[in-house]
């Protein structure tokens, strides 16, 4: 690594986080490629487990202040800064605006966040490149309006599904507030982006998974008779997860199947999700694991008969993308039953590499039970997807692609 400070800003909104492996992914093959990049996250981590991958990344990490009323000094010190940058006039201007449109104290604290952050920034800074539309990338368009350097972003799922219109299609904008350029993971949400934005080209960019961190899949056969149907899912707790229909389908089950259904993943919906299996009487059958590391996550793929993910659009219109886990699911062959939601018909054809169907519980309880009771089904679609995840979706030409596109917005 340079002994210069790093030319590259990489702003995130915690860090790091096991939710968000496919973010540290990205970040080590950018690190490997040769940019040369500091992390500045907002938020300090919460979870009590890191990933193998965190360890690989040799980027420092810098946290600005989470609440601004917890660091004052710093708080004030970056804004008397930026009162005297060329850029505060427009940049407040802008800030002010947002404000009137997005009353919160989050909106105040984006401006705070960015003024520390710009003050902050070493000479030499070419650029901010920030993951995550929303609130990571105000922070972004904040600092760099405030520095007078570039910013780009990458957009995932909720940044792209519950940010108002008029905030999109301003940073989109063909301004010197816009991004440079911008990536997200699915087609699905570039044609989105797209269409909203005025000359900001938005990029698909596959996360694909580096399969050199993967074992080689197990030789899977029909499972033994007699040994339970173990069914996985891994995914936060959340709405759009669907996982309140996955237990109402799982009670449909008939009887003549014996299953066992282990949950990976922590969330806010926990305490209910887990009431709700109470209540139909089929708690015992259910193993909540919680957050479990890489390994953990690969060895239960491993043993499991079935991957289960009945995605959905929540009720504020947050959706999945293409979530990382079906990937890692076929690079196990395990056979994948989830939903035709947003980006997930891009990697699985249903029928071909996966069932896709509606999340409706007894819908998921009919194909669940097609698959138990035909298991040469689930291990010919398993087959397909590992193919077609080693032909299409690997991760190296998305890394190739983006750290292209950081090079070109830092020699700006």
């Amino acid at each position: 690594m340079s002994a210069s400070p790093p030319r590259l800003a990489v702003a995130v909104k915690g860090w790091p986080r096991l939710s968000e492996t496919f973010i540290t992914q990205e970040l080590v093959a950018l690190e490997r490629a040769g940019l040369d990049f500091a992390i500045w996250s907002l938020r300090h981590p919460t979870d009590t487990k890191t990933h193998p991958l965190h360890d690989q990344l040799h980027a420092p990490v810098h946290y600005l202040p989470e609440y601004l009323h917890n660091e004052p000094l710093r708080v004030a010190r970056g804004l008397f800064a930026a009162l005297l940058r060329p850029g505060f006039r427009r940049t407040a201007g802008q800030f002010l605006r947002d404000l009137a449109r997005d009353v919160t104290r989050n909106r105040v604290r984006r401006f705070g966040q960015a003024c520390v952050l710009a003050r902050e920034l070493p000479e030499g800074t070419d650029a901010i490149y920030a993951h995550f539309l929303h609130t990571p990338s105000s922070v972004a368009r904040y600092a760099a309006g405030l520095r007078g350097i570039p910013w780009a972003f990458s957009a995932h799922a909720k940044d792209i599904w519950t940010s108002p219109e008029w905030e999109l299609r301003e940073k989109l904008a063909d301004e010197s507030a816009g991004a440079a350029f911008g990536a997200t993971c699915t087609a699905f949400g570039a044609d989105h982006l797209n269409d909203l934005a005025a000359s900001t080209p938005v990029d698909l960019v596959y996360h694909g998974l580096d399969l050199a961190r993967f074992p080689d899949p197990p030789t899977r056969a029909p499972r033994r008779p007699g040994a339970p149907y173990a069914l996985l899912s891994v995914g936060r707790l959340v709405e759009k997860k669907g996982f309140d229909r996955l237990i109402d389908a799982l009670a449909l089950l008939p009887h003549d199947i014996d299953w066992h259904w282990t949950h990976i993943g922590g969330g806010t919906l926990k305490d209910a999700l887990r009431t709700r299996a109470e209540a139909h009487g089929i708690g015992a059958r259910i193993t909540w694991r919680g957050a479990c590391d890489q390994p953990e996550v690969i060895a239960a793929m491993r043993a499991a008969d079935l991957f289960v993910l009945p995605s959905r659009i929540a009720a504020d219109g947050d959706r999945d993308g293409l979530p990382n886990v079906l990937m890692e699911a076929a690079s196990q062959k395990l056979p994948i039953l989830s939903t035709p939601v947003s980006a997930i018909p891009e990697f699985i054809d249903t029928g071909v590499h996966g069932i896709l169907c509606a999340d409706d519980p007894d819908v998921l309880a009919g194909e669940i039970t097609r698959l138990a009771k035909t298991p040469t089904l689930g291990l010919d679609l398993a087959s397909a997807a590992h193919k077609r995840l080693h032909a299409e979706f690997t991760m190296q030409p998305g890394i190739d692609h983006l750290a292209q596109r950081l090079r070109s917005v830092m020699a700006q």
